[in-house]
């Protein structure tokens, strides 16, 4: 058998740090989850696990809806 080489799992950062907390009125760190196109980054890229993910999601569709984050990304050119 050959040896394979497998990369260590990223921890999510909210998990690894509790004092990280998910708000939708903080929207710096809400664009750092969204591409260049407005849309939601996947957990793969992000490293964020499943809860968290979902809690992201809903935090920046909260902040979509509240007009802080905009649905497309022509205005963030």
């Amino acid at each position: 058998m050959a040896n394979r080489s497998f990369h260590d799992r990223r921890q999510c950062r909210f998990c690894a740090d509790p004092d990280l907390k998910i708000d939708y009125k903080d929207i710096n760190s809400l664009t750092r989850f969204t591409t260049d196109h407005g849309k939601i980054r996947s957990r793969r890229q992000t490293g964020t696990c499943a809860k968290h993910q979902r809690r992201l999601a809903k935090a920046i569709k909260r902040a979509r809806h509240l007009a802080l984050l905009p649905f497309s990304g022509e205005s963030l050119r």
